[in-house]
């Protein structure tokens, strides 16, 4: 999953380099911190937060087929 969420944002963001993800596991729930360049942060929030929403939407979705429920944190 955090493979996943790289490749999404590093997808959207103008510098792709500075996107950094960290992944903490306790039981079957994933915490995945992203972070981005300041000036990317409004392309990965979005619009009254829709990418957000979005990005968390298809990694909720992804992390359902293995059963895991999974928590995105843009900081």
């Amino acid at each position: 999953m955090k493979q996943m969420l790289l490749d999404i944002t590093k997808a959207i963001v103008e510098d792709p380099e500075s996107v950094v993800v960290s992944e903490k596991v306790s039981g079957d729930t994933v915490v995945l911190e992203l972070s981005v360049a300041k000036q990317d942060m409004g392309r990965v929030i979005g619009k009254e937060g829709k990418i957000a929403k979005s990005i968390r939407t298809v990694m909720r979705a992804a992390a359902a087929r293995e059963n895991k429920r999974v928590i995105v944190d843009i900081i």
